[in-house]
């Protein structure tokens, strides 16, 4: 196992692995949107070992990047899943960023800010306030980290899926502070058993209550309803899902590709006839992660799969 630091607000590079690994705030100034408030940030082990975080406070972006003779200038921002409760960074975040690096694409793990009343004055908007944030830190230091600015993608499990969705169906109205006009619309969406809707019907309940609390009103549950928030503009999707999913229902996936294709926007979808929530995680990571990157390619983000 490779040698992890942690320092933020500087670039370390960690000879022990075969990459660059850097954690940095995710902003500079004050976070928007925030309050003071004590929160204690918690990190989870599962069976002894590294498994994510909760009582997320303080957003970070965890920076993996290629060898630069590998770099296909394509970037991905991963959004691991938790239910907006928690963050399974380890196995949506790390294992996949590795994997990314190995076809030459920069990925960025965000660690999102999770809803809460006592961190936030809007908590259904703070996760949302991060998403659009990592895009424009991503996009503004493309030159530096090697990047083509037009290739810069966003992935998500689960709940993470759900706000990799709303970043892209939501990017013409900056919640946070954008001076620079900076473009916030990722070019690529990569969904993974997704939360999609905040309606009765599909949402996943603990997803919908944490971010949007016990009574939201049918003005926000429209607003957080990825499906009903598409149009010609949002970027191309590749989502996969099982049909036996009993936490998040595979019918959030659906309603999403087939509000997309009537919009004309390019999709793909994998669906798997068996497995549960999380499927794909009991699976080789290279292994499931093949049709996306033959998805990938095919679009010209990456020019050839590596073995």
């Amino acid at each position: 196992m490779g040698i992890k630091i942690i320092l933020l607000g500087c670039f370390i590079a960690i000879s022990a692995n075969c990459f660059s690994q850097k954690i940095i705030p995710l902003y500079n100034k004050a976070i928007p949107n925030s309050l003071t408030n004590n929160m204690k940030e918690i990190t989870l082990y599962w069976d002894g070992k590294f498994g994510g975080y909760k009582s997320i406070s303080i957003p970070t972006l965890e920076i993996y990047l290629p060898v630069e003779s590998d770099a296909n200038g394509t970037a991905v921002i991963i959004c691991p899943g938790g239910g907006y409760g928690m963050e399974s960074y380890q196995k949506e975040g790390i294992n996949i960023a590795t994997i990314f690096i190995k076809q030459g694409t920069a990925a960025f793990i965000l660690k999102y800010r999770l809803p809460s009343d006592s961190i936030m004055k809007e908590k259904n908007i703070g996760p949302l306030q991060d998403a659009q944030q990592a895009i424009k830190v991503v996009r503004e230091n493309a030159l530096a980290w090697h990047i083509d600015s037009n290739k810069i993608g966003i992935m998500g499990f689960s709940a993470g899926g759900h706000l990799a969705a709303l970043a892209a169906t939501h990017f013409e109205v900056s919640f946070i502070p954008n001076d620079e006009h900076t473009n916030l619309r990722p070019d690529f969406m990569m969904l993974v058993y997704p939360v999609i809707s905040m309606t009765d019907k599909l949402t996943h309940p603990s997803s919908r209550t944490n971010l949007l609390g016990e009574n939201p009103g049918e003005e926000k549950v429209t607003f957080f309803s990825n499906e009903k928030n598409i149009t010609a503009k949002t970027p191309p999707a590749w989502i996969t899902h099982s049909e036996e999913d009993k936490v998040v229902d595979v019918d959030n996936s659906i309603v999403f590709y087939e509000a997309l294709r009537k919009q004309h926007v390019p999709v793909e979808m994998h669906l798997y006839p068996n497995g549960n929530h999380g499927f794909v995680l009991d699976l080789p990571t290279e292994s499931w992660m093949k049709p996306l990157f033959e998805w990938m390619k095919s679009n010209g983000w990456i020019k050839e799969l590596k073995p």
